[in-house]
């Protein structure tokens, strides 16, 4: 996906500096774009499994299902372990609804050969937003339908309301507040059927994605039959990232109903914590969950970490707040870019960073600065303190806080 995000940041930024040194806006080629892509995931799962067998690591390639505490059945094979770990991930949530079969999802989407005139998403959490921002970029006529009343609803409301203006600036549109009932095949495209506030209605675009979420991918395991608990949020774990009504059994990254957000680095820092377990029984290890930044990568990007206005008032935190659209500040005003804005959350008696939410060219990578303070405690005088290179987007977060 990032891959697919590069080239709509050079557009982006072509787009934005026309007329102003920039005379031809670039042309691209979705056809090579993905031909590109493939230099970074084609090889990766056949390396991987050659390492993984280097170190006598026996592979099976199909999913597996429990036959008792301690025994799994896979590939026609019965599979005795002590220790059984379950890191199957998440996968797309199946929409309830007819011609649910109709619908291509995310991964669909990154193997498309060509792309399509229209597109309609159902769903706009990040996936929906992520992918309907590309498809924008690359002269997709797009459509964002969604049950809730606004996108990204975890989000911060007025960095995403910024997020929704350069959306609708670049020609997604928006339906919300609507439920999808059914996606129908047609001689040349779809149509999806709604209802909206009582009434019925239908769009039709050439392709449907199915954007409505991803759940734990637990449904084919039996794990009833491996006495192990769950729940629609995934495996349930205790401290240790053990089952407990299976002692035998651990869970790991996005299947675990674990305190981590679905997320790359907390998957491994849980599978570390597992293995830990596994080979020293005798030191229990837990996870440390640090301060989690969530980052939407669409342009401007939306980024945030720590806790909003309202998990900030039910901790019983006193905290000021500082909230600006800025783009007049120098970083964003050298790439017109009018789409630049923050909220930050300040606890008034210690001075420390309880939460930061961003919208932004650069906001993915202007986030990990207030994870480092907040990781390290370090009260907004000292980050104040600081010299940062200058002019550059870290150094605007002196002026955030």
């Amino acid at each position: 996906k990032k891959v697919l995000v590069g080239l709509t940041e050079i557009l982006d930024r072509a787009e934005k500096m026309k007329g102003l040194g920039i005379t031809k806006l670039p042309e691209f080629s979705w056809k090579d774009l993905m031909e590109f892509k493939k230099n970074f995931t084609s090889a990766v799962p056949a390396a991987t499994e050659k390492d993984l067998e280097k170190l006598g690591i026996k592979m099976y390639h199909q999913s597996p299902k429990f036959l008792d505490e301690n025994t799994l059945s896979v590939e026609g094979k019965t599979v005795t372990a002590k220790k059984i770990v379950i890191a199957t991930g998440n996968k797309a949530l199946e929409l309830p609804i007819p011609g649910r079969e109709l619908t291509i999802i995310s991964d669909d989407f990154l193997e498309l050969e060509e792309l399509p005139e229209s597109m309609i998403f159902i769903g706009a959490g990040y996936i929906g937003m992520e992918f309907a921002h590309i498809a924008a970029r690359c002269g997709v006529e797009v459509t964002v339908v969604d049950a809730e009343s606004r996108s990204l609803s975890n989000f911060d409301e007025d960095m995403v309301k910024h997020l929704q203006d350069a959306s609708e600036e670049i020609g997604i549109k928006f339906i919300f507040d609507a439920e999808v009932t059914e996606v129908e095949k047609l001689q040349t495209n779809y149509r999806i059927h709604l209802k909206r506030n009582g009434k019925k209605m239908d769009l039709k675009a050439k392709l449907v994605v199915n954007a409505a979420g991803r759940v734990p991918s637990i449904d084919e395991l039996d794990l009833e039959k491996g006495n192990v608990e769950y729940s629609s949020k995934g495996i349930t774990v205790n401290e240790h990232l053990q089952s407990p009504t299976n002692k035998n059994v651990y869970a790991c990254g996005d299947v675990s109903a674990s305190e981590g957000l679905p997320l790359t680095p907390l998957s491994s820092q849980e599978a570390r914590v597992v293995a830990g377990n596994i080979l020293d029984k005798d030191r229990a290890k837990t996870v440390d969950y640090p301060p989690q930044p969530s980052v939407v990568f669409t342009l401007p990007n939306l980024a945030s970490v720590g806790l909003n206005e309202k998990e900030a008032k039910e901790k019983g935190y006193q905290f000021k707040v500082e909230q600006k659209h800025v783009p007049k500040w120098f970083n964003a005003k050298r790439i017109n870019d009018n789409y630049y804005a923050y909220k930050t959350l300040v606890d008034k008696e210690t001075g420390l960073v309880l939460g930061a939410h961003l919208v932004g060219p650069d906001a993915g990578e202007m986030i990990n600065m207030f994870v480092m303070a907040m990781c390290g405690k370090l009260p907004c005088k000292t980050l104040k303190g600081m010299i940062f290179s200058y002019p550059s987007w870290a150094s605007d977060i002196k002026s955030m806080v």
